[in-house]
Order: C-alpha cells, then sequence, then structure tokens
C-alpha cells in the first residue's frame, strides 16, 4: 500500500479508499499518525477504523459527486494495535468515485482529543492525588503478602489463599489504572487471553463483593480458544457489566460463554467471535434510559458515575467487538462479542 510520490513528503495526514470505504493508499504521515503500518492498514474499512460508531460511514453516503468536500470535527478513529487519534477529518469524492480523507489534528494535542485535554492545573491536582493513593495501595500489597505467607503455613487455606490473591492482583490492577490515568500513553501491546480466566477472575471478585447474597452461576464452554487482547481491560469491562447486575437488585446472575461463527461487527466479517454473557434477574433497564446507556454520565441510580457501561463499550471497541443489551423486569443481558484472531479461527476448521 504506497502513496502517490507527491504525498509522501506531505506533513499532512492523508489516505485514500473505494467508493465502498475500504482504505487502498495512504501517505506515510497517515500511518505514522495511527501508529500502525500502511501494510495493516490495507484492505481495512473507514468504519472498521472508526471509533465513533458509524459516523464515517453516515458521512461517506452523504458525499457529493462533485467533489465538495464533508467534514467531520473532532473525529476519533482506532486502527489494530494502534492508540485513539483525534482530528477534524475532510472526506471528498474524486470524479473516479474514490474517497479522499485528509486528517487535521491540533498540533497543540498531537493525539489528544483538545476538548478532553485536562487543564494543568487539575493534571497537577490529580498527580497529588495518584501520590496519596499509591501509599496506601503498597500497604495493601504488603499486608497480602504477608497474609500469603501466613497462610502457606496451614494446610487448608484454599479459600484464603484465593482471596489473598485477589487483593494483591487488584492492587496491581488498580496501580496500572492509577498509572494510566495520570501518565496517558499507548495501549499496552495485545496477548493471548483466556476468556474464561477473565471471567472467573470477575466471579471472584463478585463473590468478595457480594457474598452469599447473590447466586453466581458459569454456564461455560470449554472449548474456546484464546482471544487476542488485554486481559486488565477486559476485566475492567466485564466487572462493570457485573456490578451493574448486582447493583439491579439481581438474586442471581449467569456467566456465559460461547462460539459464533460468522458474526458482522460494525462492517468487518469476522469467521469466529467469542460471546461473553452476563445475564440477571435484577429490575432492568430503565426504559428512559434505554437509548442512552452507553453514554458517559447516564446513569439510573442517584450514586452511580454513569461510567461504567460508557467504558465497558470503549473496551469493546478497543478489540474490535461491540456490547449489546436486551432488558425487561427479571431478566437483562449484557453481550460482548470479542472476534478471535483470523490465524486462530481458521486453525480450528477441518
Amino acid at each position: 500500500m504506497h502513496a502517490a510520490p507527491s504525498l509522501d513528503a506531505l506533513l499532512t495526514p492523508i489516505a485514500w479508499a473505494d467508493d465502498g470505504g475500504a482504505l487502498r493508499g495512504c501517505n506515510p504521515a497517515f500511518a505514522r499518525w495511527l501508529g500502525v503500518s500502511a501494510r495493516r492498514l490495507e484492505g481495512m474499512t473507514l468504519a472498521s477504523l472508526d471509533a465513533q460508531g458509524e459516523r464515517l460511514t453516515a458521512l461517506l453516503a452523504r458525499l457529493p459527486a462533485d467533489g465538495e468536500p464533508l467534514r467531520a470535527l473532532r473525529g476519533q478513529l482506532r486502527a489494530p494495535g494502534g492508540s485513539e487519534r483525534f482530528a477534524d477529518l475532510l472526506l471528498a469524492r474524486a470524479a473516479d468515485g474514490s474517497v479522499r480523507i485528509e486528517a487535521h489534528p491540533a498540533e497543540e494535542f498531537p493525539g489528544v482529543d483538545p476538548a478532553g485535554a485536562l487543564p494543568a492545573a487539575l493534571h497537577a491536582a490529580l498527580k497529588g492525588l495518584a501520590h496519596e493513593i499509591r501509599n496506601p495501595l503498597a500497604g495493601l500489597k504488603g499486608a497480602a503478602q504477608l497474609l500469603a505467607r501466613r497462610a502457606a503455613s496451614r494446610l487448608d487455606n484454599d479459600d484464603e489463599r484465593e482471596l489473598i490473591e485477589l487483593i494483591d492482583a487488584e492492587v496491581e490492577r488498580l496501580t496500572t489504572l492509577l498509572e494510566r490515568l495520570v501518565n496517558p500513553a499507548a495501549p499496552r501491546a495485545f496477548e493471548p487471553v483466556n476468556i474464561h480466566a477473565v471471567l472467573e477472575r470477575v466471579r471472584v471478585l463478585a463473590d468478595a463483593d457480594a457474598g452469599w447474597a447473590v447466586k453466581i452461576e458459569r454456564d461455560y464452554d470449554p472449548s474456546l480458544p484464546p482471544i487476542t487482547g488485554d486481559a486488565d481491560r477486559l476485566v475492567q469491562a466485564l466487572w462493570n457489566l457485573l456490578r451493574n447486575a448486582l447493583e439491579s437488585g439481581a438474586s442471581t446472575v449467569a456467566l456465559r460463554s460461547r462460539a459464533e461463527h460468522g458474526v458482522l461487527i460494525g462492517e468487518v466479517a469476522h469467521r469466529l467471535v467469542l460471546r461473553v454473557e452476563i445475564a440477571d434477574d435484577g429490575r432492568g433497564v430503565p426504559e428512559d434510559l434505554a437509548e442512552r446507556i452507553f453514554l458517559p454520565l447516564v446513569t439510573g441510580r442517584a450514586e452511580g458515575s454513569g461510567l461504567g457501561l460508557a467504558l465497558a463499550q470503549q473496551v469493546a471497541r478497543e478489540h474490535g467487538g461491540a456490547l449489546s443489551y436486551r432488558s425487561r423486569p427479571g431478566h437483562t443481558v449484557f453481550t460482548l462479542m470479542v472476534p478471535v484472531p483470523e490465524e486462530v479461527a481458521g486453525s480450528g476448521e477441518g
């Protein structure tokens, strides 16, 4: 996938796509801006790069044939393995039907949405808060290690060991989240992830949170292959979903995993996708929130932050997947779909 020589030297990120929105070329600046190689971008659709749902797909459908450009202010793109990038995007249709895409990032905030950039004073306050939080986290980690040594001297200590490991793992996860908050950086490289290990981590968190008040049922397909992703981010997303179920007054929550073949996520067809469901018998999603439930700061609880579902959806998109739900009083199911890498999906077919 090569850019025209006249575009190679341009600092403005530019790409071009066919009339269906599939990328056919880009200049080096566009690949560098997204943080991936030009070869990896080849054939990807604008829909699969769009971190804002179907915004670019809708824009593509409205492009005039006379070359008049359309602009997407503060567009948000994400390539597989790359960081999110924000820019004003300019789309225009050429005479041959192809589409030219120009990205104009804010120079003072490269790779960051200016509307979401933290003021310096708030950033300084966050760093101070992070310093104060790190100290008790270190104390918790030390206490967990001490308990682990004491538990090791007893024979019947499986339950204690599991809780101690949970404390230690959660301290590590909180420390990582804190570091990401204060010092935003590119996402970690994806690694093979066993989805059942993620679900079990979430189940243990739920048992520690709700105790015997809620019954947690497991219905796993043991034959599922690994996915590629960030285990901590998936734990965070699924724990938010499960915690919502606990807070909805549910008495029973079911964790299910299944395989789905030939699934379309956005405009990308996947040979194999893992479907993870969290089903509960709680009050359900209020009707007045049904259309807005994944938006930040939307919550049906006075004490809720309204960020849990928005974050879970973001994690789904980071993994090339999707998050959806269906709900009625007494039966709510949140479904996370995550694609299996093509090389893994292909190897499992006879």
